[in-house]
């Protein structure tokens, strides 16, 4: 990003950091330290741990949903078990893992850090943010074991209307998780506006930071939307008011449009936060600026604003006008654009660069595999004549986590590899963070590029049963699924093992420009010593 000025008092001997003062870990000690902090660094770090105990419970409902599939008919659950664990897979990975993976947790952690500034602007805001995720997560379990929603994770009615297990307390669980993910929207756009330090202009700010901001304009516009579809769909069941069951004068349809006004926002939600940890990983490890700065960093917006008007397209085939269905072709075409140019801004940073094949940056090539599948395999999706074929079967499937995990998870295994010695003052075996992605990567592609087979050969998405030629499709995507298995638990003892044993990392391990490099490893309580001033253009390198 922006170098420190060398005038300035936290930069006293040029580009040299300022030393001395506690970790935020030192600063205070005993149990109450965590659960009452308003330290942003603790509540980042407190998510982080969040999100990944949803992402294990997530990743076994998954492992027992592929298993079940490794041959057709009855492997070890019941179809109406099948059902629960594909609707809990679903909404724990898109409400309790992916969505706030990125924002909650290392935007929480790095986002003030890349401002120069002290903490967020509402500190109490965002402890309560996070209380109000974990009371989500508890209502979201309560539902597991009080009886399992098997709607699917979309509550697609008038289903979600009648049947007679925990719906009511599951869509309260997004509810919630909803106000969680709007109140750290909030802080950011407020952070991001007043807190950057002397001379940080917007045109200086991080593409990490820009990435985070259109991501915050999305969450407090969208999510509002999500929880108003619920309640209609509370006061459905509770009151006995038609509003989207056709059997007491309501329509269907009128949920899925407010279900995908918010969810496709979501989808990138969850994927433009990833974005920018990919441009951080390429201009630190390619040992060069970002390629074409503005550009990247204004195609965030653009694809927020053009979020809001893509939802029909999940529609083609549920009844909507010709003439809708092609306006929302030609929108879905049209995101392509912004996200076509970060890609081709990321090669161009690369071509030429000095390329440090350490561990983030392996991730940030695997995100630039597997999200270009992802996005082009959406092309088809797009447009309405193979949309026609396509629709509800595995095709979606595979080409929905090549974008999200594929995507999200790639990028937010990156960002966790990148930061972690700034997380945690430690430095993880880098050779056996390289193998961890070697399995995960491998394990990954194995699970889902065959299902765009089983789908173009017309195998249906949520199927407990299936026909026996898709037989070794299916059994092939399980075996994948124990490897990528592998590979994630490879990545947590990488990780977690450095915590104890690994050597301490210095401030500035990977060479980075960004501000949060200008600091201890891990951080003083207070970020910096002295405020940062801040001149030059965003990761300009000397």
């Amino acid at each position: 990003m922006t170098q420190l000025d060398p005038s300035s008092p936290a930069n006293p001997e040029g580009h040299t950091p300022p030393k001395g003062g506690v970790s935020f870990y030192q600063a205070a000690r005993g149990w109450k330290s965590w659960v009452f902090t308003l330290d942003h660094k603790r509540i980042g770090i407190m998510y982080l741990a969040s999100v990944l105990v949803a992402f294990l419970l997530g990743g076994i409902f998954a492992l027992l949903v592929r298993l079940e599939l490794l041959t057709p008919g009855k492997t070890i659950m019941s179809a109406e078990t099948y059902n629960r664990m594909f609707t809990l897979h679903g909404a724990v990975m898109v409400f309790l893992v992916i969505i706030p993976s990125i924002p909650a947790s290392l935007g929480n952690f790095i986002l003030p850090l890349q401002l120069g500034a002290k903490d967020v602007a509402f500190p109490r805001l965002n402890l309560l943010s996070y209380y109000l995720y974990v009371i989500g997560a508890v209502f979201a379990i309560y539902s597991m074991i009080t009886g399992a929603v098997d709607t699917g994770w979309t509550f697609y009615t008038p289903y979600s209307a009648l049947t007679p297990n925990s719906v009511i307390s599951m869509t309260l669980a997004v509810f919630i998780l909803g106000f969680s993910s709007i109140f750290t929207g909030i802080n950011f756009i407020v952070t991001i506006h007043a807190l950057r330090a002397p001379g940080l202009t917007f045109y200086r700010l991080p593409l990490f930071v820009w990435a985070l901001y259109a991501t915050a304009l999305m969450q407090v516009l969208a999510t509002p939307v999500l929880g108003i579809t619920l309640l209609l769909l509370i006061a459905e069941r509770v009151l006995k008011v038609g509003i989207f069951d056709p059997a007491m004068g309501g329509d269907p349809v009128l949920f899925q449009h407010f279900f995908w006004f918010y969810s496709h926002p979501a989808v990138y939600i969850m994927i433009v936060p990833g974005f920018g940890v990919i441009s951080e990983l390429i201009a630190t490890f390619c040992k060069k600026p970002i390629f074409g700065y503005r550009a990247v960093a204004l195609s965030s917006i653009g694809i927020a604003i053009i979020s809001f008007l893509v939802w029909g397209h999940h529609m083609f085939t549920s009844g909507q006008s010709v003439v809708a269905s092609m306006i929302f072709s030609f929108l879905t075409f049209l995101v392509a654009i912004p996200t076509a140019i970060k890609a081709f801004n990321w090669v161009a940073t690369m071509y030429k660069g000095s390329i440090w094949l350490a561990t983030p940056m392996l991730y940030a090539l695997a995100f630039l595999w597997v999200f270009t599948i992802g996005g082009l395999t959406g092309l088809f999706l797009s447009t309405t004549a193979t949309d026609v074929h396509l629709h509800d079967t595995y095709f979606v499937v595979a080409h929905f986590h090549y974008v999200m995990m594929g995507g999200t998870i790639f990028a937010f295994f990156g960002g966790l590899h990148y930061w972690w010695p700034k997380i945690t003052g430690r430095m993880y075996n880098e050779t056996l963070g390289k193998w961890s992605w070697v399995v995960t990567f491998i394990g990954f592609n194995m699970t889902f590029f065959v299902q765009f087979i089983m789908g173009a050969k017309g195998m249906p998405r949520r199927y407990y049963n299936y026909l026996p030629e898709f037989g070794p499709y299916h059994s092939f995507s399980t075996v994948g699924s124990w490897i990528l298995g592998l590979g994630f638990f490879l990545t947590a003892y990488c990780l977690l093992s450095a915590i104890w044993k690994g050597k301490k990392a210095g401030d500035n391990p990977w060479g980075g420009t960004t501000l949060e490099w200008h600091t201890s490893s891990p951080p003083p309580l207070e970020n910096f010593l002295t405020e940062p001033r801040v001149s030059g253009g965003p990761y300009d390198r000397t």
